[in-house]
């Protein structure tokens, strides 16, 4: 049952491996309602794999995620349901090319949330004016920018009506140029106060909208706190090496 008091997103000693290689080593920390956390860290320190156990797109070895009350690591959660309230952003788009805008932002409306075409169709409009693409409504995504379909993606994602946002490196795909109009929106959904969980190597914008960074490498959390904290005045001597590499 869900509980309206309880963190959206909890995550107790989770474990990942795939066959003998352990991916994520024991990660405890937990989002609180509209709170925007921004997980950074080196390649293959496993915060891909930590976003995608935690809507159970990985299946954890062990530990427990639980959203909104619900343990989804569970044997008998209902792991469709507690989906419909997580939205989710893929570095690659992840589109269908061959539909539209418009069917790209209705079709799991209607099929997951069985709502009706007017009422999805509206759904979908409202959100594209809301990333700046109502005017590519009946367009296909290989006539899209890079920036235009991560922009599509995100408002497929809001047209679910979810109660919190995954991001997994969502600017990694683009053209330098093309980030601001994607970091653009995200910035407008921090605004309005959605709960939000970002894997990001945009240190600026880690920097603008993070109410906390996680520093992960080799599996595991390094370090964690304010943004002020953690990249002007690391306390580990990893993070201090990594920030000092890329800032």
């Amino acid at each position: 049952m869900m509980d309206p008091n309880a963190p959206p997103i909890q995550i107790r000693d989770l474990h990942k491996s795939f066959g003998d290689l352990e991916v994520l080593k024991g990660i405890d920390f937990q989002v609180n309602s509209r709170e925007v956390v921004c997980v950074i860290g080196p390649s293959g320190s496993g915060k891909s794999t930590l976003l995608r156990c935690v809507n159970r797109l990985e299946e954890p070895t062990s530990g427990k995620i639980i959203i909104e009350g619900d343990d989804i690591t569970d044997i008998d959660a209902d792991v469709d349901n507690v989906r419909t309230r997580i939205g989710m952003v893929f570095q690659q788009f992840n589109l269908f090319p061959h539909l539209t805008v418009l069917r790209n932002l209705t079709i799991a409306q209607r099929k997951v949330l069985k709502r009706s075409r007017p009422e999805a169709e509206e759904i979908a409009r409202a959100n594209l004016d809301r990333v700046g693409l109502l005017d590519k409504i009946d367009s296909y995504p290989n006539h899209l920018s890079g920036g235009q379909k991560q922009r599509t993606a995100i408002a497929r994602a809001l047209s679910m009506g979810p109660d919190m946002m995954l991001f997994d490196e969502p600017t990694s795909a683009l053209d330098p140029e093309l980030v601001g109009e994607v970091l653009d929106v995200m910035r407008g959904l921090v605004e309005d106060g959605m709960t939000m969980m970002v894997v990001t190597h945009e240190m600026g914008f880690a920097r603008e909208v993070a109410d906390r960074i996680v520093f992960m490498d080799d599996g595991m959390v390094v370090e964690e706190g304010p943004p002020s904290e953690i990249l002007t005045n690391p306390q580990r001597e990893r993070t201090k090496r990594f920030l000092s590499m890329i800032l």
